[in-house]
């Protein structure tokens, strides 16, 4: 059973600098579509940037994109995702996802959300 632990959601000032990680474990990290995801009270989950692991192919929200970096580390299946020059309208909880089937990173079909295994948030709060 596959399972993603999210850490290194905390509170920052805007423009600030956050990095957070995905560890997974229970299934290998290749050929998987990576994703990571953020929810904001009342507000709808929105894809923030994906990852296909053989390729490294990578792909960023218009919101995020020039600010935001998705990446992975395979000697420990770790995903991480670092965030730069901040702004108070990142704020939210933050998701991990992971799927077998690599065709959800082609194009923007990953950003529907529908990922087999996903972690269960951490915060990020940006203040200005």
């Amino acid at each position: 059973q596959g399972q993603l632990v999210e850490s290194g959601g905390e509170s920052v000032q805007a423009g600030g600098s956050l990095r957070l990680s995905c560890a997974a474990s229970g299934f290998t990290f290749n050929n998987l579509c990576m994703g990571w995801f953020r929810q904001a009270p009342g507000k709808e989950r929105e894809g923030v940037a994906s990852l296909y692991t053989d390729a490294g192919n990578t792909y960023y929200a218009d919101s995020v994109k020039g600010r935001f970096t998705i990446s992975q580390d395979n000697t420990d299946n770790t995903l991480s995702l670092q965030m730069n020059s901040l702004k108070p309208e990142d704020s939210a909880i933050y998701y991990c996802a992971a799927d077998p089937r690599p065709y959800l990173c082609v194009g923007r079909r990953w950003a529907s959300g529908e990922f087999r295994y996903w972690g269960e948030g951490t915060q990020v709060t940006v203040s200005s």
